[in-house]
């Protein structure tokens, strides 16, 4: 990696420190700093060095940083052969001092903007790494924002605590918010197939942001505004969570009724005009779609605004791990005539996603916690997930272990709940080895044998 003094001469300004950037963009001597190294930075970080840029990865974990030096990922679906190539690039380097953002041209944010748990916007990840670079904030910067929050965090948030470093935004550094896209296990969609939106704080932070990210991706949309650029991804996000909600209230109604809602999804799929799919659920999961709605319904009541269809949206499926519960605790009833209290439960997949080892909000841990209120005793299994990782709403659950999913396992328990449909479990002999499988996700849809054991849920 180039050793390049921290140094910068004076205090040039604004067009020639943009015209300078733009120039080291274009010829890619730029530096680059990635604060956040996960399911975001990391890929990110990836880009980055395959465009030609020298690449930073800061974040406060030394287990991560280590990891990543070393050439090991943490990240399944980026394995060690993606974090190796990094290392042997001779352009990367991972660390724990923030005082090597003095040296970066430009400081990217990929921090997490979880939920309190009154669902309001936490932006402490966001304003504690604002306060760290602007201890360290150099004339010429460009810092971009990633991270999913609501419209006008850039501007409102992250300028005021940018200047306390003496430096002005948009004469001094330049300021601008890039919206993250990432889909975790997707492997149509890498990082450089999916356009970047980017808004900056100005004009020339605009036309910054976009000549960084172009040569990563295959086109860059300029939108206006940061706050423009915020609003798309909270769209973007609102809109899945609103049909997903629709069609968990659909599973809901059909259930009643007898009716399949996978067959109703499946069969009006083929409309080739006017429908798109969305499947139902055991509720939400990952790091954006339960997440974002909230950052928007809290803005909107700075505006007196009430957002009625999100936050119905919300309630439904917040609602689904409850659902679920029920469904399970009916079924044991009808078919043994017992309760949850003393069952033996196996929760079949944990992460929020099929194929990924993420957790994050994943619907399992409040299923799990659901059912241990009830006196269950509940055991998992994921092939991604040898053992939960600390959570910020269910710690006291960190440290369990995935048990064996054999036929032992499966014939001493009493049934097993399929709460992730990952690609690897054979679900067949799931089912000829259980005495009841409640599925939340079809997984089941392709077994023929013993189908009178299998409830939808």
């Amino acid at each position: 990696m180039n050793d390049r003094s921290s140094e910068r001469p004076g205090r040039p300004g604004a067009d020639e420190a943009g015209a300078g950037l733009e120039q080291r963009l274009r010829d890619r001597t730029a530096r680059v700093a990635v604060i956040g190294l996960g399911y975001v930075g990391l890929p990110l970080l990836r880009a980055v060095v395959g465009a030609g840029f020298d690449a930073l990865g800061l974040d406060i974990d030394p287990a991560k940083v280590a990891a990543l030096n070393a050439g090991r990922s943490y990240i399944r679906h980026l394995g060690d052969a993606a974090v190796g190539a990094l290392v042997a690039s001779g352009r990367f380097q991972a660390s724990t001092d923030f005082d090597v953002l003095a040296t970066a041209d430009v400081v990217v944010v990929c921090v997490p903007t979880p939920l309190t748990r009154q669902r309001e916007p936490d932006l402490g990840f966001v304003v504690r790494t604002a306060e760290a670079i602007a201890q360290r904030l150099q004339p010429g910067q460009l810092v971009v924002l990633e991270s999913t929050t609501y419209p006008g965090t850039t501007l409102e948030v992250l300028k005021p605590i940018l200047e306390r470093s003496g430096l002005r935004v948009g004469s001094d550094v330049f300021l601008a918010y890039a919206p993250e896209r990432e889909d975790p296990g997707n492997s149509d969609y890498a990082a450089s197939r999916i356009p970047k939106v980017v808004g900056g704080a100005d004009a020339r932070a605009t036309a910054l942001a976009t000549a960084f990210y172009a040569p990563m991706v295959e086109r860059v949309v300029p939108v206006s505004s940061a706050a423009t650029a915020e609003a798309v991804k909270l769209t973007e996000n609102v809109f899945r969570a609103v049909n997903i909600a629709l069609v968990n209230e659909l599973k809901v109604i059909f259930e009643a009724m007898a009716i399949d809602v996978w067959e109703v999804i499946d069969a009006a799929a083929t409309k080739p005009f006017g429908y798109m799919p969305f499947y139902p659920g055991p509720g939400l999961g990952g790091h954006c779609v339960p997440i974002d709605p909230f950052y928007l319904t809290w803005k909107a009541r700075e505006f007196d605004i009430a957002t009625r269809f999100i936050e119905l949206a919300g309630e439904i499926n917040t609602e689904m791990p409850r659902h679920v519960v029920g469904r399970l605790a009916l079924a044991l009833d009808l078919r043994f005539g017992r309760g949850l209290s003393g069952a033996r439960i196996l929760v079949l997949g944990v992460a929020y996603k099929k194929n990924v080892d993420d957790m994050r909000e994943s619907p399992a841990l409040r299923i799990i916690d659901l059912l241990e209120a009830r006196r269950a005793r509940v055991a998992y299994h994921d092939p991604h997930i040898p053992e939960l990782p600390p959570s910020r709403h269910y710690p006291e659950l960190a440290g369990r272990r995935s048990v064996a999913l054999d036929a032992a396992t499966l014939e001493a328990q009493d049934a097993v709940l399929i709460v992730t449909d990952h690609d690897g479990p054979d679900y067949a002999a799931v089912v000829a080895s259980s005495r009841l499988v409640v599925d939340t996700r079809n997984a089941t849809r392709d077994v023929r044998a013993y189908r009178e054991r299998i409830v939808r849920a």
